[in-house]
């Protein structure tokens, strides 16, 4: 099994390193930088299935330096392609997201719902997804694209919203947030992590999008709810206006269909939100010192 990994001169290896020797070791460590074609060749060359999840993915930031989210997502998508074509690869699984759709205009959101990015994050990720079609439908190169609907859980940073509330919950006695009107479809990790390797067993879903969803959606006040609740806090919300995004780029409800899922790799999601967050708690309770609830991480 390899890695790739952003090359950093202290030969740190990320998240990797999180999960203690007795794993990191069984993995090998590729470090460069997806913007890098000689980097991505090396990575991928004598592997069999990729599963890209390389990109640049805070939203706020993208609004600051939009430049790096293109370079990274779609000239980084293009290696990928290019390096899994000439090489061979049996299946590579292209990670998209939600995001692209914008604020939906139907609901649940199929695959064939229009595609409004409403960031400079979701517009790159439109342009490397489509990248990614057009070289199987040039090239022939086995690509699925998935498309999750908000993962969270354990390693997760304070830049997404379920660590924000739950580190806050638990080292402070208010939560300093944006909208809290937005609503999202939330899956917990291990169920996105099963899906993408679901996709990569299933040769139906070459040449496809799958959503990645529950199929169920909650608005961020909902969320400060079921928190209350977890850790038995009042929590008053206090607006932070940072964290608010541009008033035509919030994108106010993403809820998925998850029936082309299930249709094709026989995929749906297992932990509930209210078990997730509790798993997502404990978890933040045993590394409360990787959070700085004082400063708004974009």
């Amino acid at each position: 099994m390899r890695a790739f990994l952003r090359y950093n001169s202290r030969n740190d290896r990320g998240t990797l390193d999180w999960f203690g020797r007795e794993i990191a070791d069984e993995v090998e460590a590729w470090l460069g930088d997806l913007r890098d074609i000689e980097s991505v060749t090396g990575a991928v060359k004598g592997t069999e299935i990729v599963f890209h999840l390389g990109a640049q993915i805070a939203i706020p930031y993208s609004y600051v330096n939009p430049r790096d989210f293109f370079e990274t997502n779609v000239l980084g998508s293009l290696n990928v392609a290019q390096a899994a074509l000439d090489h061979d690869v049996m299946h590579v699984v292209h990670v998209s997201t939600s995001e692209v759709y914008g604020t939906a205009q139907t609901v649940p959101i199929t695959e064939d719902h229009p595609l409004e990015p409403q960031s400079p994050y979701a517009a790159s990720k439109l342009g490397a997804d489509k990248l990614m079609d057009s070289y199987h439908r040039a090239y022939g190169l086995p690509v699925t694209v998935v498309r999750p609907f908000n993962t969270y859980g354990p390693h997760q940073s304070a830049r997404a919203i379920i660590p924000t509330i739950l580190s806050q919950a638990l080292g402070s006695d208010t939560l300093r947030l944006g909208s809290l009107e937005p609503r999202r479809d939330l899956t917990y990790v291990t169920d996105t992590v099963a899906a993408f390797i679901a996709a990569a067993n299933t040769p139906s879903t070459l040449g496809r999008t799958i959503q990645l969803g529950s199929g169920h959606d909650v608005s961020v006040g909902e969320i400060v709810e079921m928190v209350r609740e977890i850790v038995s806090k009042a929590l008053p919300v206090e607006v932070d206006t940072q964290r608010i995004r541009p008033e035509n780029s919030e994108v106010q409800r993403l809820i998925s269909s998850p029936a082309l899922a299930r249709e094709l790799m026989g995929w749906q999601p297992h932990v509930s939100l209210a078990d997730g967050l509790r798993r997502t708690r404990a978890w933040i309770d045993d590394n409360a010192n990787r959070f700085r609830i004082d400063e708004y991480a974009i």
